[in-house]
């Protein structure tokens, strides 16, 4: 069993816009194919930018604030309560487009090729 708390929890940069800060409540490692278990907050006007991941999936919950997802060239709203998996290959960059903080809580999964 591992507990954590947000409370407890360093920020950390988000790997694709260090601008962006995360706190990571699981790591690679801690559990079997997760790369990790994670909160970032966007402020209004980040962008982390486009990117792809060959060997994982990504779960992306929106806790609060909005923005937009692109996915392959197509735009998804992220608002409250929504909810984006993205699959390996798939290109993805998350844009908070609105006026107060975008936060989400998303975890990732390592998939055998």
């Amino acid at each position: 069993m591992k507990l954590t708390s947000l409370n407890d929890l360093a920020l950390e940069p988000v790997s694709h816009n260090p601008e962006i800060k995360k706190k990571v409540m699981l790591r690679f490692g801690d559990l079997p194919h997760l790369t990790n278990f994670s909160q970032s907050r966007f402020a209004p006007g980040q962008t982390a930018p486009a990117h792809v991941h060959q060997d994982m999936c990504e779960v992306f919950f929106v806790e609060s604030g909005s923005g937009v997802i692109h996915v392959d060239g197509k735009e998804y709203p992220l608002i409250p309560g929504n909810c984006v998996a993205v699959e390996p290959g798939e290109f993805h960059e998350v844009v908070n487009n609105g006026s107060t903080e975008l936060v989400l809580t998303y975890f990732g999964l390592r998939v055998e090729k």
